[in-house]
């Protein structure tokens, strides 16, 4: 385990724009759950 996250940390470090996509990507991901966990209200009537 300890060999892939030095590959990870040597990728990053060679990458520096990747840092702020994982970092975007983890963003978006975590809002999603509360956007689909918010849409389930149900309007009766007119």
């Amino acid at each position: 385990m300890s060999d892939d996250s030095n590959q990870m940390l040597a990728y990053l470090r060679q990458n520096p724009r990747m840092m702020g996509v994982l970092f975007t990507l983890t963003l978006l991901l975590s809002q999603a759950g509360s956007v689909a966990a918010g849409n389930t209200s149900v309007i009766y009537g007119p």
